[in-house]
């Protein structure tokens, strides 16, 4: 809630007196000292309600630049602040009654300084990229609660919505900079661990599981980077803390820009370009979800001034600008290449699916189904895509020509391609006839089906 106080003068008294009576604000007037006629205003806001009343003060005839101080406050006791409270906890008119200052002001509070934020960037990267090599849930978690990526991420949204364009240039930047410290971190962090021997260095990387799922841009990821920019934007829009959902925002940028230096210095292209993909699509979904959310909410921009305006011509601005126009072009590949993904993957486990409900299959149960990303960007340079099936059997009886039918069910509807690996999971039951556990031994095997040229 804040606090408003406000000098008025004395001819405009009346008409602003009956204003706040008219938006039933109880308020407090105390005359100025001295020869001066006017008089100095309190009345505390919810913050909801501070835009919507300031606008209402300055059309009866309150100076723009009237002398105005508007404080933060822990609590107010007045007979109608609950009313007003709960009237613009949504806002009149069923807007979001924050104001486009609080909002900006929201956003600013989660980002840190320069120097700060470059640290952050860094260390957070370097965590993550030995998570992913750790296969280590927990130490990646603890990456996103380093990362400063939430605020940058956020503020361009909030530009766009109430028409700030230097916080929208100011997020841009952020945003390219922390992009680019985050993967030469994990870059550089990789290169020791590999080259110092702290790992094997001919570790198969792609195998590792938290490796694999930050590589490959598949719907799941990207409904992280949906809500987690969604949530953000209620979390400001609304004051609440944007810890958490910074939290979100993390795990979508993080693991996947360190697992870009894992492929990098493992010289894997395929995994590098395919959390390069994964990232870039991340970043355009928080920044578009989190739009979309706060116009939902009520907010619309009302600029001011142009955007020629907040654009000085300067190296450094051409030099933003040229790897704006990069990120773009490769972020136009990304969405291409995401879909060419997408529609692989459907084709895949539907024909998986197809194939395992035959009756000859009835007893194999799918466990999972894998396609790896083919580095549609840049065709053929991983080779064949590969297709990863694990299947459970209760028998010893031979699939041996599961690979190849579902490699050629597969074919049928894809010009690109396909090995398909199967890996089998023997396992023993014994139905109880109390309540005795179930024992299951894992005996896994695998057939390859490589495609026909």
């Amino acid at each position: 809630m804040r606090l408003v106080q406000t000098r008025v003068r004395a001819d405009m008294r009346q008409d602003v007196l009956d204003t706040l009576d008219e938006e039933n604000i109880e308020h407090v007037a105390a005359d100025e000292r001295g020869d001066s006629d006017g008089m100095i205003l309190y009345f505390p806001l919810p913050d909801g309600a501070v835009e919507k009343v300031m606008e209402r003060l300055h059309e009866v005839g309150l100076e723009d630049d009237a002398f105005t101080i508007i404080t933060d406050i822990q609590s107010a006791t007045t007979p109608t602040f609950d009313e007003l409270e709960s009237q613009y906890t949504q806002g009149p008119d069923d807007e979001v009654g924050l104001s486009h200052a609080t909002l900006r002001a929201n956003a600013r509070e989660v980002t840190p300084g320069r120097p700060m934020f470059v640290v952050l960037a860094a260390v957070s990267a370097i965590v993550a990229a030995a998570g992913l090599i750790l296969n280590s849930a927990i130490v990646i978690v603890g990456s996103m609660v380093l990362s400063p990526f939430a605020g940058s991420s956020l503020s361009a949204s909030v530009g766009a919505v109430i028409g700030d364009y230097e916080s929208i240039l100011d997020s841009f930047k952020s945003q390219l900079m922390g992009l680019t410290i985050a993967i030469a971190s994990a870059t550089a962090a990789a290169f020791v661990f590999r080259r110092g021997y702290l790992v094997p260095p001919n570790l198969a990387i792609e195998n590792i599981t938290q490796v694999s799922a930050f590589s490959i841009p598949i719907v799941l990821t990207y409904v992280i980077a949906i809500f987690a920019g969604a949530a953000g934007a209620l979390a400001l829009a609304t004051d609440l803390d944007v810890s958490l959902a910074g939290v979100a925002v993390a795990a979508a940028v993080v693991p996947a820009a360190a697992a870009v230096g894992l492929g990098i210095v493992w010289r894997e292209p395929v995994l590098a370009i395919g959390a390069l993909v994964l990232l870039l699509m991340n970043l355009l979904l928080i920044n578009v979800s989190a739009y979309i959310a706060l116009t939902l909410f009520g907010y619309r921009a009302t600029p001011s001034t142009r955007f020629r305006d907040h654009v000085a011509i300067s190296l450094s601005t051409i030099g933003y600008a040229v790897v704006a126009v990069v990120v773009l072009v490769a972020l136009v590949g990304a969405l291409a290449s995401t879909y060419q993904y997408l529609v692989f993957v459907e084709t895949v486990n539907h024909n998986t699916e197809e194939v395992l409900t035959q009756q000859r299959y009835a007893e194999l149960e799918l466990i999972d189904s894998q396609a790896t990303y083919g580095a549609q960007l840049v065709p053929r340079v991983g080779g064949d895509d590969t297709v990863s099936v694990t299947v459970g059997r209760t028998t010893e009886r031979n699939y041996g020509a599961l690979a190849r039918t579902i490699q050629r069910h597969i074919a049928r509807d894809t010009t690109r391609p396909v090995t398909v690996e199967v890996e089998f999971v023997d396992y023993q039951q014994a139905k109880p006839r109390s309540n005795a556990r179930s024992a299951r031994i894992d005996s896994p095997s695998r057939s390859i089906a490589s495609p026909v040229r």
